[in-house]
């Protein structure tokens, strides 16, 4: 299963084949990481409060 590597939350096959390069398994940062958002090739710190 895989699982973010920031916050350690589950994420779905679907996510993971969708947001991560395929010779990683694992998302650097998924939709429960409230201070880290993708930014092209790289995860930085979020500018602002992310609000779902």
């Amino acid at each position: 299963m895989p699982e973010c590597q920031n916050c350690g939350a589950f994420v779905t096959a679907a996510y993971a084949r969708v947001f991560t390069p395929s010779e990683v398994e694992d998302p650097r940062v998924c939709p429960q990481c409230e201070d880290k958002i993708r930014d092209g090739a790289e995860v930085r710190q979020a500018r602002s409060t992310r609000r779902g």
